[in-house]
């Protein structure tokens, strides 16, 4: 599939979160528009690819949109909103990114998300959580030290399950391996690190995956895509290929069964550092 890849301005940058994002943060970020991940794993069950808002009729996966003066907005309206999320009675805090990945392989070139870190330690959030699919956020190590002691930083890290390759399936967009490495740089960097299972695939050997999570990470977040995919019964990813898949491989995998065994699984290894579904990603972790 060919790529259409545009250098675009925006007219902003922080959107004000409403309705299952808003109980996460006050503000979502995305330094692009569209995800070159999307033909990749965790662009099958992408609720986003259903958001004729953000694709304009275009396939999911087949474009970009690069924001050339995202940082350059951060900093003209970063005041105005610090001062909307105070009238709020809440802190302002960003979720980066819902619906792209701040790590998709052309940051390398134009470095969106890196002029954005920058603009942050300039002047931070209250709190930013960075959510991303790829070990390239190793590539911003230095920035995200030097904005951590500054605001409440988290960094969510997706790593689906233990299986490399599922049948059925795309390849991830980041093997396994390299994301946690990543995961054990930006905890040696002193950088918090919560692993996303989400959506929650079907793992071969609980008990070792979950052990390797404590070992290079803070926390974790399981989020099954029933009631983790913005419907309560997940009915946007079932207009996807992802249960069909999920089922072949383990049919106990659709059900929130399924994802209450692996959870008991996870507070083993993790006590009190185990989040499900929404409360996991707005930092509210099940107690010991």
């Amino acid at each position: 599939m060919s790529l259409d890849i545009n250098l675009t301005t925006s007219r902003s940058i922080l959107t004000r979160t409403s309705g299952f994002l808003a109980t996460v943060t006050s503000h979502s970020l995305q330094p692009y528009r569209g995800c070159t991940y999307g033909n990749s794993l965790c662009g099958v069950g992408c609720y986003v690819r259903h958001n004729g808002l953000l694709t304009r009729g275009q396939q999911w996966g087949s474009f970009l949109d690069i924001r050339t003066n995202a940082a350059d907005l951060y900093r003209s309206h970063v005041g105005r909103e610090r001062r909307w999320a105070q009238a709020q009675r809440q802190g302002f805090s960003i979720f980066m990114s819902s619906s792209t990945d701040p790590y998709v392989p052309q940051e390398r070139r134009h470095r969106i998300t890196r002029g954005l870190l920058g603009a942050m330690v300039a002047e931070p959030p209250d709190e930013l959580i960075v959510q991303t699919h790829s070990h390239l956020i190793t590539d911003d190590v230095p920035l995200l030290r030097e904005l951590a002691p500054q605001c409440r930083l988290r960094v969510h890290l997706s790593i689906e399950s233990d299986q490399q390759d599922l049948p059925g399936l795309p390849p991830p967009a980041s093997s396994i391996e390299h994301r946690f490495a990543a995961a054990n740089t930006l905890r040696r960097a002193g950088v918090r690190v919560v692993i996303t299972v989400s959506p929650l695939l079907p793992i071969r050997d609980a008990e070792s995956f979950f052990a390797r999570i404590a070992a290079a990470a803070d926390a974790v977040v399981i989020d099954h895509f029933i009631g983790g995919d913005g419907s309560p019964d997940g009915r946007r990813t079932a207009r996807t290929s992802l249960p069909a898949a999920m089922a072949q491989l383990e049919p106990a995998s659709v059900t929130l069964n399924y994802r209450d065994a692996i959870v008991d699984v996870a507070c083993r290894h993790l006590p009190g550092n185990v989040g499900v579904s929404i409360d996991g990603f707005a930092g509210r972790f099940l107690p010991a």
